[in-house]
């Protein structure tokens, strides 16, 4: 799944009505409240604050409040938005300030909808990794053909040490981590040393590791 690396906001209008999407990256359910009630302090004088939010691996923790409006007119297509981007750890709340137009439940539907699209595609979205830093403990001659595997194989450098022997490190998906570890063993005819350090989840973005 994704999550929200930098976060945006949208507005539309429907029948004179304003929906303003504001979106947010958390971790808890204590942070997506607390954001909601941001929103809710920040327009105070907005009819409706409706949102929905979704947490943890493969969405397992998921709300929506319609906030006044009719039952699952604005919650629901708020979280439907959600999922439909593959995004966790996120909250977005629509605010809708009344043009004086009655819209409908299915135009509320697809208004408090339309608006989270629009307001997620506003964010900068990263996909959410799962990976191990691996580091090869290696002689000077084989620096360059380990590099030029790293490179090939499009690893991520997070750290190197020369001092009496090299130490690169390298950032490695979980799905990926048996066969790199294969790669370099046959790459140095297992004389280098590997050390994998415990799980973490992780994003690549601005061309660098960010630790989530």
């Amino acid at each position: 799944m994704k999550i929200v690396y930098k976060p945006g906001t949208a507005e539309i209008i429907e029948k004179k009505s304003r929906f303003i999407a504001d979106i947010a990256y958390v971790k808890t359910e204590d942070e997506a409240n607390d954001f909601i009630a941001q929103i809710k302090k920040r327009l105070w004088d907005c009819r409706h604050n409706c949102s929905a939010f979704v947490l943890g691996e493969n969405a397992a923790f998921t709300r929506c409040s319609d906030d006044g409006e009719p039952s699952g007119t604005a919650g629901r297509p708020i979280l439907d938005a959600i999922l439909g981007a593959d995004v966790t750890n996120v909250c977005v709340v629509v605010s809708r300030y009344f043009g004086g137009t009655l819209l409908g439940t299915g135009g509320l539907v697809r208004a408090y909808g339309q608006a989270a699209k629009e307001g997620l595609n506003s964010c900068t979205l990263c996909e959410r990794l799962t990976g191990s830093e691996l580091t090869i403990e290696i002689s000077y001659d084989l620096v360059g053909k380990v590099q030029y595997l790293a490179a090939a194989e499009r690893l991520f450098e997070t750290g190197s040490d020369f001092s009496e022997k090299v130490k690169l490190s390298y950032m490695i998906p979980a799905d990926r981590l048996d066969y790199i570890i294969n790669k370099f063993t046959e790459l140095s005819c297992g004389k280098a040393l590997l050390t994998v350090k415990d799980p973490v989840n992780y994003i690549v973005a601005d061309g660098k590791i960010i630790l989530i």
